[in-house]
């Protein structure tokens, strides 16, 4: 069994080379300081340390056994905040990252709810309309669309549905669509480029038929102003059947499902937090968010 009193002291010497700092940043009297390492070359039957010049430097079994005693130190103080945060109330700071489609639709309520629960957690919640690459431990992320190997743990919370929609307004001033093969004919609003490469629209009577937008004389890089613009009858854009339905309770009567039963592949819906041990507020967050997940992306996700 190893004293972690002369570990910690092996540790610091290994970073400073010498015993004086040492002593000096641990508090320590020099002749405890070195006591200590003395018992623990002792303990190991190994000398460490040795003398050049006035530093300090590793033995060829002090450099190896560093590695090992970096790991101790490391899993005595996880342990330590492991055990302490089950005496104490869940608190800390953390931080959401939403896809800026779901954000206001999906968590702007319910966020408070979670805060309610837990009084001491800070959030800090971020939008976003680029995927993630890395993420600290106390961070998490919800994603909208596919996702890519990017280091992190991926949960699939369900999908997202899409028809054609457009504007009543703009339907009687162009015509409505009655086949995919009559979009040519009309104003096509992108949203970053999202259908550039041709959009596979299925039908469960009429089978696939392969789009490819015209040029876009508007493209939007956020969500919300591609709703507002094919809601403005700038023309026929790909939206979300569950955000539509949203909005449609605030503004009825504003879009249409233009070609109902045409549809792509749902848009996959993705938590995504880092691997590894969790701590107690991003578990409590992550726990919350999964309970939170709405039916019709479930049900989305079952015809997948």
């Amino acid at each position: 069994m190893y004293d972690f009193d002369e570990l910690t002291a092996f540790a610091d010497v290994m970073t400073t080379g010498s015993l004086t700092r040492s002593a000096q940043k641990l508090g320590l009297a020099k002749s405890t300081l070195s006591r200590r390492i003395s018992q623990l070359e002792a303990r190991l039957n190994q000398p460490l340390l040795r003398r050049q010049a006035n530093r300090l430097i590793p033995t060829e079994a002090g450099l190896l056994f560093h590695n090992y005693c970096t790991e101790l130190l490391a899993m005595a103080a996880h342990s330590q905040e492991a055990l302490a945060e089950l005496r104490e109330e869940i608190s800390g700071e953390i931080t959401l990252e939403v896809h800026g489609a779901l954000a206001r639709s999906w968590l702007a309520s319910a966020i408070d709810a979670f805060l309610n629960r837990h009084p001491k957690v800070e959030l800090t919640l971020h939008t976003r309309e680029t995927p993630p690459t890395k993420m600290h431990s106390n961070s998490v992320h919800v994603w909208l669309g596919p996702t890519h190997e990017c280091g992190l743990n991926q949960e699939r919370l369900g999908h997202l549905s899409r028809g054609l929609y457009a504007s009543p307004r703009y339907l009687a001033a162009a015509g409505t669509p009655h086949h995919p093969d009559e979009l040519n004919q009309h104003a096509w609003i992108d949203l970053l480029g999202t259908a550039s490469d041709g959009l596979l629209l299925t039908h469960p009577e009429h089978g696939e038929y392969t789009f490819n937008p015209p040029r876009s004389r508007l493209r939007v890089d956020l969500t919300t102003l591609h709703i507002d613009a094919i809601a403005r009858s700038q023309g026929i854009g790909l939206l979300s059947h569950w955000l539509t339905a949203k909005r449609e309770q605030h503004h009825p009567g504003e879009l249409i499902n233009c070609l109902s039963g045409w549809e792509p592949v749902p848009l996959p819906i993705t938590l995504l937090y880092a691997y590894g041990h969790q701590t107690r507020r991003t578990h409590a967050l992550l726990e919350f968010l999964r309970s939170q997940v709405p039916a019709p992306w479930r049900a989305s996700a079952a015809t997948v």
